[in-house]
């Protein structure tokens, strides 16, 4: 029953995929706004048919600029994050090779970030501002790789670069500068914590939470297709208050309240807590041994960031 169950959503998944693709792509032409309104639409019935049920808790403000900071467990983060909100994400510029995947983040306005390039950091901060001027809503997964789902990794304060820009990355036109000062201060920050919280109406347990992780050297189609097989899943999302960006100093304050903030919400989740019980989550010093670094081929899983 499990590959019959497998089989029917992949199937599914391309007929509801393949004939919107070149209309997205259209919209992304000539109507940018139709554009980030039809993936929220396409992504709550990717979900749906996937069999991933969202407890949503809190709203992504629709009426200023946001930059939206995550915790990064999955491949399914992406369909999860995105029925939450219309939203686009912030990715390494290697997805952007992945085939079928690159096609898919392209559609949905995906920036793509060369970290390999320290002097890219300033065009990768216009294009950010650009989106945020726009009245885009930008994900940001802040752990720079994926976790197996039973914690929260620290936040690495160098991916905040393009949000909370230095005087160093900003533009040297002081017109410019101005520009991006207005834009930066009618910005808000909201952070969005995932947890994957059961399993055929069951609670997954510590030993579980890694089927759906997908991290370490996992390949994504055998990881993909125990997934589909395994059967329905609950998702809680909590969506935290809007932050002015201009209430943060610099990119490590703001690496650091985001880092609580999901780090909070995410131990909640795990523990079935009520979403304002007290309690003192602790950081970890550095990432287990269980998350390691990716391999770059295509067919390997990889960070969104």
């Amino acid at each position: 029953m499990g590959s019959f169950r497998a089989g029917t959503i992949l199937a599914g998944f391309a007929g509801l995929t393949l004939p919107l693709m070149p209309v997205q792509s259209a919209l992304v032409r000539f109507a940018p706004r139709l554009a980030r309104q039809l993936p929220h639409w396409y992504h709550r019935r990717v979900c749906r048919l996937v069999g991933v049920r969202l407890e949503i808790e809190g709203a992504v403000a629709r009426d200023k600029p946001v930059l939206l900071i995550a915790n990064h467990t999955s491949w399914l983060d992406i369909p999860v994050l995105s029925a939450v909100a219309p939203v686009s994400f912030v990715a390494k510029k290697e997805v952007g090779t992945w085939p079928g995947v690159s096609a898919l983040a392209r559609l949905q306005r995906t920036v793509f970030v060369d970290r390999e390039r320290r002097s890219a950091v300033g065009e990768t901060t216009s294009e950010i501002i650009d989106r945020l001027a726009a009245g885009d809503s930008i994900v940001l997964f802040a752990e720079g790789t994926s976790s197996d789902g039973n914690r929260v990794l620290p936040f690495r304060t160098s991916l905040f670069a393009a949000a909370k820009p230095s005087a160093a990355t900003k533009p040297a036109d002081p017109a410019s500068n101005a520009d991006v000062a207005g834009i930066l201060s009618r910005a808000v920050v909201q952070t969005v914590s995932v947890t994957y919280t059961r399993l055929h109406g069951v609670p997954l347990g510590r030993a579980d939470r890694p089927l759906v992780g997908w991290y370490g050297d996992m390949d994504l189609p055998p990881h993909a297709w125990a997934l589909l097989k395994a059967g329905p899943l609950d998702a809680r999302i909590v969506v935290g208050p809007p932050v002015p960006l201009d209430d943060f100093a610099d990119r490590k304050a703001l690496a650091r309240h985001s880092e609580q903030e999901v780090r909070t919400n995410v131990v909640r989740a795990l523990r079935g807590l009520a979403a304002d019980a007290p309690i003192t989550p602790t950081r970890p010093v550095a990432a287990p041994t269980l998350v390691r670094r990716r391999n770059t081929g295509s067919n390997r899983a990889g960070r969104m960031v």
